[in-house]
């Protein structure tokens, strides 16, 4: 059985082990740690079975920049399951916790980089849909996604979305 909570102090060396492990380089690790020092508004979920955790994943505040203004929503990722525990639903159980958290929370929207065949089981769109793109070049526009959860939230000309610096820092 997998339990899915929030991340705490302990659970550092883990979920960077984890990360590198999933990932087969530290990059995400870093941008993780990176976060966690810098921005208090993070929701960091692991997934745990027998006390050890086998998932995690981290939503952090990003921005839309559009000629309406700026507006707030959160970027999910990255997302890591031990390779070895991959197609078991560990993945899928942490991605509809942390959306039920937003949603609870009121986020607006949440975006995501990510699997084109994957992500669109939760609710996740193109972004191009909207008008929405990505602040770096050479994104597939079929991998980059929205989730958009209150009405209104994206303006009709649409904008760019933008990460945290720290996405930017950690290579």
């Amino acid at each position: 059985m997998v339990l899915v909570r929030e991340e705490m102090a302990f659970d550092v060396p883990s979920i960077r082990h984890l990360n590198k492990e999933a990932f087969g380089q530290p990059l995400e690790a870093n941008i993780v740690d990176r976060l966690r020092v810098s921005c208090d508004r993070l929701v960091s979920l692991v997934a745990v079975r027998d006390d050890r955790i086998v998932g995690h994943i981290l939503f952090s505040p990003v921005v839309l920049e559009s000629e309406s203004g700026d507006r707030n929503g959160m970027g999910l990722g990255p997302m890591a399951v031990l390779p070895s525990l991959q197609r078991q639903g560990i993945g899928s159980r942490l991605v509809e916790e942390g959306l039920a958290r937003l949603r609870s929370a009121g986020c607006p929207f949440v975006v995501v980089l990510g699997h084109r065949d994957y992500y669109p089981r939760f609710g996740f769109e193109r972004a191009s849909r909207y008008g929405v793109r990505c602040q770096w070049e050479g994104v597939p526009d079929e991998a980059f996604m929205i989730m958009v959860k209150e009405e209104g939230a994206i303006p009709v000309e649409g904008g760019l979305i933008r990460y945290r610096q720290e996405f930017d820092e950690a290579a």
